[in-house]
């Protein structure tokens, strides 16, 4: 009973603290002047029909740098977590049972984890025309294989290709960036190549690289987090 009143009085107190500031709301009937700088130069500068990707990929590229290395920092740490407890205990350890997976599942994932992938695989490659982005591709991608885990069919896929693969594309996108950097105006400017016909596939300068990169990297790591995870601890 104490304990729920301590929490109550906690909520209350966060409740209190926040209803100042929901006061200070106000509807905004336009864009503010950074915005309305992004979409008027974002089309010139760039060639993206989805302005978000521009806006992401090139003009705040450091912070969707940082939000990489954010990313692997995490799958790192938890892949580390997964291989201290593991280890503690001087052997292997047999997974506990858990209950079998129904057979619609398991037939539905043989069907679906194909079409996951491809999916995956479409959403950063068009990021650049669509909504969506490497970061979106990857985590469709990366749920595929949790669906196997689900089944009871996940695929045995080696950490070592998962790193090797993390690290060719990573080491791409630096690069990419660095390319733009020397070629272009900028870190990650992707004019480095051709903008091509706008609305095209093959168009945007180096974005649907750079996108490509980004998916195929956030895709490795979180399929290791989630190969880590199939570890009995």
């Amino acid at each position: 009973m104490i304990k729920r009143l301590i929490l109550l009085g906690i909520l209350a107190l966060l409740a209190a603290s926040f209803l100042p500031l929901t006061g200070a709301l106000e509807t905004r009937n336009g864009v503010g002047r950074l915005a309305q700088e992004y979409l008027d130069r974002g089309p010139g500068d760039y060639g993206a029909p989805n302005l978000v990707t521009a806006v992401v990929v090139s003009y705040r590229g450091l912070d969707t740098l940082g939000e990489v290395t954010v990313l692997f920092a995490a799958a790192v740490g938890v892949s580390l977590a997964f291989r201290r407890k593991s280890g503690a205990h001087g052997h292997d350890i047999e997974p506990s049972e858990a209950p079998e997976a129904s057979e619609i599942l398991k037939s539905g994932t043989g069907l679906l984890l194909p079409l996951i992938v491809a999916f995956g695989i479409y959403i950063f490659i068009h990021g650049h025309l669509t909504p969506g982005g490497g970061f979106q591709g990857g985590v469709v991608i990366a749920s595929g294989l949790l669906l196997t885990l689900l089944a009871g069919t996940a695929l045995d896929v080696p950490h070592g290709s998962l790193g090797i693969l993390e690290m060719l594309a990573g080491a791409g996108y630096v690069s990419a960036g660095l390319l733009g950097l020397w070629l272009a105006g900028g870190f990650l400017d992707p004019r480095f190549l051709p903008a091509g016909e706008f609305g095209s596939l093959f168009s945007s300068g180096a974005i649907p690289v750079i996108y490509s990169l980004v998916g195929i990297k956030v895709g490795s790591e979180l399929s290791a987090v989630i190969s880590d995870m199939r570890r009995p601890v």
